[in-house]
């Protein structure tokens, strides 16, 4: 509406003009609502409640007599209560831009006071102190321009003969080596990890290359591997071929020695055995009859000259059985002669060597002898036959009788089983 004024937030509407009035004012104050103006009766201004800040440069002398350039900052505000606003209202309100230049004043001052009455270093060491004794000192005047002092901070500290930095040089002497000892520290330490870290990097370095080369060569030898796996099974399973082939040559060759020796080496073995053994039967068969004939020449001599001596004997004594012996010694010749042509014409084969030759002609001897005592025996019981060709006549018929015996004797032989091995066999 046209008369109708509502003031900002942080402002305080003032209406002057009105009747009614507010304790010793003479104008009404409206704050955070609006109100209705009467035009041409009534005047409506506006009061700005807010925050404000005024910067403070001052030169101050300290109680050591240096003089110092204190720089602050103070921030202020119209105070919200009605006094304040009233304060407030009767000298700023037409000179509202002046309202900084005049708190700055009036801290300037408060600050002067204050700076004097101490020494640089509580100044410098204690500038919350100083700021709390600058508010503290403006609040009676503060409090009647209705001004609220929210913050004063010293900024900077400074003097034109260099007090404070020579103040400040032995500690920024010591500080300054500290720091150059720090910074050297720093330095070697730094130099000491990046040595650390360069040698761990070489050796990660090392250690990588190392197992690159491992994997490298661990990836050739499977593919060399995987390259001869081809070439090795084919050999493999040529081997095997090779090997089959050659089993299966060795056991043709055993079946073929095998068939060899049963088509010819045993035939050709017993072939030679039954020649040896031919060989070696006629060889003892000439042994034999040279043997028997020596033998039964070396008998007949010995018959022969027993026989003279007994003849002679008989002959001598008068004794007839020596003289029938006698007889009977005078046919052995033709005995022997007799025996002699029956073996001739046996075919004797004799399988136990010399044993059997002399057992041979051992067997004639006993014949012959037997032949003797039954030719004895006769003489004794019958009358003695005529000496001559009748004596000669019986002993050629007992010979070739001993000749026949030796015939059927080895005929027999060989007729026996083979299990036994007979020692003389004939056969005619």
């Amino acid at each position: 509406m046209l008369f109708w004024h509502v003031p900002a937030p942080n402002e305080a509407m003032l209406i002057s003009g009105s009747k009614r009035q507010t304790q010793d004012t003479q104008f009404r104050i409206v704050t955070g609502h609006g109100s209705f103006v009467l035009p041409i009766k009534q005047k409506a201004r506006m009061l700005s409640l807010a925050l404000r800040e005024a910067e403070i440069t001052e030169d101050c002398v300290t109680q050591q007599g240096i003089r110092l350039t204190v720089r602050a900052v103070s921030v202020f505000k119209v105070g919200d209560d009605a006094v304040s606003i009233a304060n407030a209202a009767r000298r700023f309100l037409s000179e509202q831009n002046q309202m900084e230049e005049l708190v700055g004043r009036i801290f300037a001052g408060h600050l002067r006071s204050i700076v004097g009455g101490l020494t640089v270093e509580q100044i410098i060491r204690e500038r919350s102190r100083v700021s709390q004794e600058v508010i503290a000192g403006s609040h009676g005047e503060m409090e009647k321009l209705g001004i609220v002092v929210d913050a004063l901070q010293i900024q900077e500290i400074d003097d034109a003969t260099g007090y404070i930095d020579n103040l400040s040089a032995p500690h920024a002497a010591a500080v300054a080596g500290q720091a150059r000892i720090a910074r050297a520290k720093a330095d070697q330490e730094a130099a000491e990890r990046e040595q650390q870290a360069s040698a761990l990097k070489a050796e990660y370095e090392r250690d990588t290359a190392i197992k690159r080369a491992g994997f490298l060569a661990e990836t050739e030898q499977y593919n060399a591997r995987a390259a001869q796996a081809g070439p090795l099974a084919q050999a493999r399973a040529s081997h095997e071929v090779i090997d089959e082939q050659t089993a299966l040559a060795q056991r043709q060759a055993g079946l073929a020695a095998q068939r060899l020796e049963a088509e010819v080496g045993r035939p050709a073995d017993a072939e030679a055995y039954r020649q040896r053994t031919l060989a070696e039967a006629a060889r003892d068969q000439a042994k034999f009859q040279a043997d028997g004939s020596a033998y039964a020449e070396r008998t007949l001599a010995q018959a022969q000259a027993d026989a003279n001596t007994a003849r002679a004997v008989s002959l001598r004594e008068g004794n007839q059985e020596l003289i029938a012996a006698n007889r009977i010694v005078e046919n052995l010749p033709a005995l022997a002669d007799a025996a002699a042509r029956g073996m001739s014409g046996a075919s004797l084969t004799v399988l136990n060597g010399t044993d059997g030759v002399n057992e041979m002609a051992a067997g004639v001897v006993g014949q012959g002898l037997a032949i003797l005592q039954s030719l004895q025996r006769g003489t004794d019981t019958g009358a003695a036959p005529e000496r001559g060709t009748g004596n000669r006549a019986a002993g050629e018929d007992l010979g070739e009788d001993l000749g026949e015996d030796l015939r059927r004797d080895g005929s027999r032989d060989q007729g026996q089983d083979g299990d036994r091995t007979p020692r003389i066999a004939g056969s005619e």
